[in-house]
């Protein structure tokens, strides 16, 4: 089943989680005689300030609005959620079942799950969210719709239903993340009626928190507030009330934290504010690894920089990185320098033996072991590193941000004191990932992968051989025993099989460098 899954994005933080809080005041200290009398309870009141502007709170309709999507996060539900290492769990699904073949997989939804009014959750309501996925629009994706195309969905009686897969396809449970919307409140209405209905203003969800009322500040919509849902199917959170509150910019966010008007932020970004944040003792800065990496895609069939094919070229352009210091400056410390394109801390991550620290003087004397000496040009007296008359010399495309630049700036200092010429070339960021990496009109690339729609590893559209030429494998890295291991990973149903494979892929991409890996970036 050939899907591209996965989005490449500009470095902005999306992840916005509920919980992640700036406290204003350290607790007093509380005199216990053990850990186990202190018992939370619920109630209270938590506000929290959302970059962006309220549109609709409906997840079908949420994709590209970071700020509603947050909120439509605890509002709805899905079948399957995924845990912290990346397993699924069932959200809405009781339990699941898979054919032997791989291509059946039925599901039990839960028989104490009931929508904010009351009603049931059915299969008929994820049929007919999975009908409006089809219909798609210009808010799902397009790859989504033409997935859900092939899959055929039946509900066999009120709580059970069957898909059916064209062919065997082990991440098909990632797809199954999406939240599912109340058939008996929208059903009989098209996708484009969907988008004006009052709905989306007051809607019902299934989730462990539901809509209390909109926050209108100058017939503006500011905000909205939620209740602790008391009949949810799951553990309950302890927060009674959650209140959103919609800003512009991190700017104004951090004023109103400042003002007392939210306890907390959904993201600080990396820069001044961070940094402001960092020097007040009185705040709880909580962080996460974000599920996206930044990396340097290399064309390995590149006819102006043909030595980017040279495995020993691409070890020592890793090697002479200074990650630590792009981490400190660029991002002040808030990533963590990574060789792998399987997210860490997951269950198919590997952490492979061999590692490229920022060695310089070692990435030197590999260049010069493998014949790329030091020679002066002739048209500019340029002193570079040549190979049988090739001089290395490349550019490096990156988006037109200034983060990006900073980054750029970096790589190309640190490759120019290995010998090499490194031009650097900023692009608009849908014309560097739809023309020139889909093309294939490029030598080096920098850019960010983000993983967050897609909690399963597979990184197939990346790095098999089938993607080079028309696909997402922008690298053109051709290695059949790479791409064995990711093929039959997405095939098996055998978790432990699926490990091994992808261990195994880790070994070879390490020893391969197709794509030069740099970090995982955090969210505070």
């Amino acid at each position: 089943m050939k899907k591209y899954r996965w989005q490449l994005l500009i470095i902005f933080l999306t992840g916005i989680v509920v919980g992640i809080l700036l406290l204003s005041e350290k607790p007093a200290p509380v005199s216990v005689d053990s850990p186990e009398d202190i018992v939370p309870v619920q109630g209270g009141v938590y506000t929290e300030a959302l970059i962006g502007s309220f549109q609709r709170l409906n997840p079908l309709l949420s994709t590209y609005n970071d700020a509603d999507r947050a909120i439509n996060n605890l509002l709805f539900s899905a079948l399957i959620k995924f845990d912290d290492r990346g397993l699924p769990v069932g959200d809405l699904a009781e339990s699941w079942g898979i054919s032997q073949d791989g291509r059946f997989y039925n599901f039990t939804i839960r028989s104490n799950s009931n929508w904010h009014d009351g009603a049931p959750v059915t299969s008929n309501d994820v049929v007919f969210t999975i009908e409006l996925l089809r219909a798609g629009g210009m808010t799902v994706p397009t790859d989504l719709q033409q997935f859900w195309n092939d899959v055929e969905v039946a509900a066999l009686d009120e709580k059970n239903l069957q898909f059916e897969l064209p062919e065997p396809f082990s991440p098909f449970l990632d797809y199954l993340t999406f939240k599912v919307l109340p058939s008996h409140l929208l059903s009989g209405l098209s996708y484009g009626q969907i988008l004006d209905d009052d709905f989306n203003l007051r809607p019902i969800g299934s989730g462990p928190y539901y809509f209390s009322k909109l926050v209108v500040e100058d017939d503006w919509i500011a905000g909205v507030e939620l209740k602790l849902n008391p009949n949810y199917y799951g553990s309950n959170a302890f927060i009674e009330t959650l209140v959103f509150l919609y800003y512009p910019d991190l700017a104004s966010a951090w004023q109103a934290y400042q003002d007392g008007i939210v306890k907390g932020i959904s993201g600080l970004g990396n820069g001044e504010i961070l940094e402001q944040a960092l020097q007040d003792e009185n705040l709880a800065i909580y962080s996460s690894r974000l599920p996206q990496f930044t990396t340097i895609f290399l064309n390995l069939e590149s006819i102006d920089a043909p030595f980017l094919a040279d495995l020993a070229v691409r070890r020592a352009l890793l090697m002479g990185l200074n990650r630590t210091k792009m981490v400190n400056e660029v991002f002040n410390g808030q990533a963590v320098v990574t060789d792998s394109p399987i997210l860490p801390g997951t269950w198919s991550y590997y952490k492979v033996a061999d590692t490229y620290e920022f060695r310089p003087d070692d990435a030197i004397e590999m260049l010069r072991s493998e014949g790329y000496t030091l020679v002066e040009r002739e048209d500019d007296g340029k002193t570079l590193r040549q190979k049988d008359g090739t001089f290395m010399t490349l550019t490096l495309l990156f988006p037109d941000t200034d983060a990006y630049e900073q980054l750029a700036s970096m790589i190309q200092e640190n490759w120019q004191a290995l010998g090499l010429e490194v031009n650097l070339e900023p692009v608009d960021y849908d014309q560097l990932v739809n023309e020139r990496l889909a093309q294939r009109s490029y030598q080096a690339a920098l850019l960010n992968i983000n993983l967050a729609q897609t909690p399963d590893p597979d990184p197939y559209p990346f790095w098999n051989q089938v993607q080079a030429t028309t696909g997402q494998n922008y690298s053109q890295w051709s290695n059949r025993m790479a791409s064995e291991y990711l093929e039959k990973a997405r095939v098996i149903n055998d978790f432990a099989e699926r490990v091994r494979l992808y261990h195994n892929f880790q070994v070879v991409f390490n020893q391969e460098l197709p794509s030069l890996i740099l970090f995982y970036p955090i969210h505070n």
